[in-house]
């Protein structure tokens, strides 16, 4: 049977056609299989880290076998060991962490590329600034300076620059190392994490006027030397977990109806046999509820507790090698079945298999590559 020419250029067109497709369709299976992980790190040497990375970078997980790809370099500032998102995903915030001088937060609009496009830069008002929340509205964005005792708000405009809202300072500056600040989940209440003063201070949050007063309660006193460095919530609102740098501890509190804090229980993050120098760092919640974690330095390892749902109370699981050294931060899948541990002093990440029912970790591939992580956060 002869096929004329024109017969023969359709059916090649055809093939061509079904090929290019065929790949882009593959193409957009990938992506919609892929997560954004934005690293905030270290670019330089400082008196506890000789920063190796240049700025924000990113880094792919695969959402199907927890795979990690390297990314690209997004921003190239000075030392962004915090990173946020905004809760519509529109904006990133970073913050510098310099020391000796004031701070800054940038503003990067995230463009749909996943690059970052930086729409603004204003000063933190003291040194290290550490961390950065936001509120439940979107509305306001918090941070918190390591040395001075200030914590700074500022409002979010629709085009997710930053504007100054508040200077909050934190009584006995000289002493004051304010770690966190946390939004509960009512949007009323924050609690600001004072390493220095071994306190959860606390602020009842008016979102109409923008505003933060002191709670009726004022703080939570903790242990002597203890050193509150970040805290979290329960799934079901009716308890707060307290991770403490300088003793290793957890503390579980129960919490009031107008935002006041009750310690319930102390639980270390340490095998009972482990006698070397460790700092406590991280801690999160399993989006089931089910489970919390907590990353050691010094002991490279994430404790595991199962949490009673009554009580709040938690019971060690158990102990897991980050495979890497100073696990600073790590952060949990959206989906619950992975968690990944940023190892700052090794540069590498570690990736761990979540059995979603016991809340057990499982290595599931060598460490990623990556320089200087300190902070994970998920698209």
């Amino acid at each position: 049977m002869k096929i004329s020419m024109r017969v023969l250029s359709y059916i090649l067109i055809g093939v061509i056609f079904f090929s290019v497709s065929n790949v882009n369709s593959q193409n957009k299976t990938d992506k919609s299989n892929e997560n954004t992980i934005y690293v905030g790190s270290y670019t330089q040497k400082e008196g506890h880290v000789d920063g190796k990375a240049e700025g924000i970078y990113s880094i792919l997980q695969n959402k199907k076998n927890g795979s990690l790809s390297p990314g690209k370099t997004l921003a190239e500032i000075t030392n962004p060991s915090f990173v946020k998102l905004s809760n519509d995903g529109k904006n990133l915030y970073a913050v510098s962490e310099l020391g000796g001088t004031s701070g800054y937060i940038y503003s990067y609009r995230v463009n749909g590329d996943k690059s970052l496009t930086e729409i603004g830069k204003l000063s933190t008002e003291s040194i290290a600034p550490c961390h950065i929340a936001i509120d439940k509205t979107g509305k306001y964005v918090f941070v918190s300076n390591y040395i001075g005792g200030v914590v700074m708000m500022y409002k979010k405009n629709a085009d997710g620059v930053l504007k100054k809202q508040q200077h909050l300072d934190i009584e006995n500056p000289e002493k004051a190392h304010s770690h966190s600040v946390s939004i509960s989940s009512n949007n009323k209440h924050t609690y600001i994490a004072d390493l220095g003063n071994d306190k959860i201070w606390i602020y009842d949050l008016d979102a109409e006027k923008g505003r933060l007063t002191p709670n009726k309660q004022k703080f939570a006193k903790l242990a002597k030397g203890a050193g509150p460095r970040h805290f979290t919530f329960s799934k079901n609102n009716h308890f707060a977990y307290s991770i403490n740098e300088l003793n290793s501890t957890i503390n579980v509190f129960k919490i009031g109806d107008n935002g006041e804090l009750d310690i319930v229980q102390t639980i270390s993050t340490l095998p009972t046999d482990f006698k070397g120098k460790n700092s406590g760092a991280d801690i999160h919640i399993h989006p089931s509820g089910a489970f919390l974690y907590s990353s050691n330095r010094g002991h490279n390892s994430i404790a595991g507790f199962k949490v009673d749902q009554k009580t709040g109370k938690l019971t060690i699981i158990g102990f897991t090698d980050t495979m890497g050294a100073t696990p600073r931060n790590f952060g949990i899948s959206p989906e619950g079945n992975y968690l990944y541990a940023a190892n700052q002093d090794s540069s590498n990440i570690s990736i761990f298999k979540i059995d979603e029912e016991t809340g057990v970790l499982t290595s599931t591939t060598a460490p990623l590559n990556a320089k200087t992580p300190v902070c994970l956060e998920f698209e």
